[in-house]
């Protein structure tokens, strides 16, 4: 393989990254959206938000293997493998961490006042802050081992 063909798929991998991360302002502003159409909820248009998102990231996911699985036997980059693996845990964990924020938020709307809720809603934002500077760690640390060889 051609360096250029390496830096293409450089390339793409952060093509994909930026990808996700508008995908997740998108989920955000949908259920923003969806909050506001409380107390009778739009679930049915929340639902089709839901669907096409969870397929953008799926597809995100399934290219993103692709990448990995290129790095490492097409260019013998076990590193920047194990980075996306790494990157792909901490995305789901994120993932997670945004559904059940959405739920806690949820929850707190429909019974104001509760401390409990607010500060479920707290904790749960502290570990997304923790998943995301876990998640730059990753990217750095991609970073520098693809500009490795430059």
């Amino acid at each position: 393989m051609v360096p250029s063909d390496f830096k293409a798929l450089i390339q793409r991998f952060y093509h994909l990254q930026s990808e996700r991360v508008e995908t997740y302002q998108l989920f955000d502003e949908g259920h923003e959206a969806y909050l506001r159409t409380g107390p009778h909820y739009d679930f049915d248009h929340y639902k089709q938000l839901v669907h096409e998102i969870t397929q953008a990231f799926c597809g995100i996911s399934k290219e993103m293997l692709e990448i990995k699985e290129k790095l490492h036997h097409q260019f013998d980059r076990p590193a920047l493998s194990e980075h996306i693996e790494k990157l792909q845990s901490k995305e789901k964990h994120k993932l997670e961490l945004t559904a059940r924020l959405e739920l806690a938020r949820r929850r707190a709307q429909d019974h104001p006042g509760g401390r409990a809720l607010s500060g479920n809603i707290q904790e749960i934002k502290h570990e997304i802050i923790k998943n995301k500077e876990a998640l730059s760690e990753v990217l750095q640390d991609f970073k520098y081992d693809s500009e490795e060889f430059d």
